[in-house]
């Protein structure tokens, strides 16, 4: 494997540092998903209610347990920074790392803005004076720069604000549990209404985007494979503790939060915890002021860790000629993607200040904005379960120091569920995946004018396997 692992920072200078340890990649990879917790998922509640939610979450709950259980084998066989697109690369030839490497920009270039005017809407909360959207564009520039300056500072910064998103969310609970009761929780708990009907049944559907959100982005991790010590230890340790963590504080986030009070308050809005948390203790609070300050704890490390993942994302396609050779350039006195931080980010901060020409459905910009983003996870772990059957039969022989359990049961699962879901989405976001369609169809006309790019790419063996 030695030999693989020196390939896949083909070119010499290219090559990422490995610093990362396996609680390093766990605060990453919990990292990247929790802001999630804290807001996002909320907008589910008004398709579906709270009991229709709870249902489309726990159907997203088991795509995504089964999901990290087989994706482990391909991080740890392939530890490479282009995660899903590398896999898919190897196992279906260079059309078929295009799309797994679409998918996945889309994803991580379009969840950072909204979780930038999450962060917006928290402070706001402090200080209605300030522009959240100037507040969001402050967070790009904070983070890309702490990006900037090395892997190791990030992702130490990463794990710290982690632990005191956990801590926060647990406290929230702890605090809420006096005013939370059942009847809160169950009133109007299908899509409005307090008997299960077809228009329930559609609100589950329509919510499954906002149910995924709590999950989002923890395959994101597999992109600091790379930059791990020891990827056949330190990947596997990191995504099961990683899953198990996020399911309980997704649920229990969750339920709290619809149990103390009227859930239809909090339904459309960015800020649910501490308007869920005002309902029990008042506006005037000092656990109030202090949830809006330690939450936003929560918001900064899946910001921070998304921006380092939409980094090696862009490095990897552009070291590999699928992007311009341009943003395969590392800082000369940090060995960081520096020009692919800024490349996510200018998308962005476009993005941000877009709200007042974008809308689409009715939906917030924030809404539309992470339904884009899920159709970009969606069609990726669909290429990634893919990629993992395929290279099961094409390459029996690869080292995998991981094996899916239960294979091919889990796999199978993660993949008919990814199917059901990406199918759920068009049906309600017609319009978005129209966006979606659109925004493939230039980036494909991209990957067919630009072959020469690849081939004058360096070899790397990571990307081609042994056919």
């Amino acid at each position: 494997m030695s030999s693989t692992l020196n390939a896949a920072g083909a070119g010499g200078p290219q090559s990422l540092k490995k610093v990362l340890g396996p609680l390093q990649l766990w605060g990453i990879a919990v990292g990247l998903v929790i802001s999630g917790e804290y807001f996002g998922w909320s907008y589910g509640w008004n398709s579906a209610g709270t009991l229709g939610f709870l249902c489309a979450t726990v159907l997203v709950a088991a795509m995504y347990a089964t999901f990290i259980f087989s994706f482990t084998e391909l991080s740890t066989a392939i530890p490479h920074a282009g995660g899903p697109f590398a896999y898919a690369r190897r196992a279906f030839g260079p059309f078929g790392g295009f799309i797994a490497g679409f998918a996945t920009l889309v994803e991580f270039v379009f969840a950072p803005p909204a979780i930038s005017l999450a962060i917006g809407a928290y402070l706001n909360v402090q200080f209605p004076s300030v522009d959240p959207k100037m507040i969001a564009l402050g967070a790009y520039v904070v983070f890309i720069a702490l990006n900037w300056v090395g892997v190791s500072i990030a992702a130490t910064f990463e794990l710290f604000v982690t632990l005191l998103a956990i801590f926060e969310l647990l406290l929230f609970m702890g605090i809420v549990a006096p005013g939370w009761s059942m009847a809160n929780f169950v009133a109007n708990g299908w899509a409005g209404q307090n008997e299960f009907s077809g228009v329930a049944l559609a609100g589950i559907f329509a919510s499954i985007p906002f149910a995924i959100w709590f999950f989002l982005a923890i395959e994101g991790a597999a992109m600091a494979a790379e930059e791990a010590r020891d990827p056949k230890r330190t990947i596997p340790i990191a995504y099961v503790a990683g899953i198990l963590t996020l399911l309980v504080l997704a649920f229990g986030v969750m339920i709290f939060a619809g149990g103390v009070g009227d859930w239809r308050q909090i339904s459309n809005i960015n800020d649910p915890l501490p308007q869920a948390m005002k309902a029990v203790v008042g506006e005037n609070s000092g656990w109030l002021h202090m949830l809006v300050w330690i939450g936003l704890f929560g918001l900064i490390a899946s910001f921070h860790g998304i921006i380092m993942g939409y980094s090696r994302q862009i490095f990897a396609l552009a070291r590999a000629g699928y992007l311009p050779r341009y943003f395969a350039a590392l800082s000369p006195r940090f060995q960081t993607p520096h020009r692919a931080l800024l490349a996510g980010g200018a998308i962005g901060v476009v993005a941000i200040f877009s709200d007042s020409w974008v809308s689409f459905g009715g939906q917030t910009l924030t809404a539309n904005i992470v339904t884009m983003s899920v159709f970009g996870a969606i069609v990726m772990y669909i290429m990634s379960m893919a990629s993992l059957f395929k290279l099961r039969k094409s390459e029996p022989l690869l080292e995998r120091p991981y094996r899916a359990p239960f294979y091919p049961v889990f796999p199978a699962i993660a993949l008919a569920l990814g199917v059901f879901c990406l199918g759920a989405m068009v049906w309600f976001n017609t319009l978005l995946a129209g966006v979606f369609l659109g925004l493939f169809a230039l980036a494909s006309a991209y990957f067919f004018l630009t072959g020469q790019q690849r081939a004058d790419a360096p070899e790397d063996v990571m990307l081609a396997g042994s056919r």
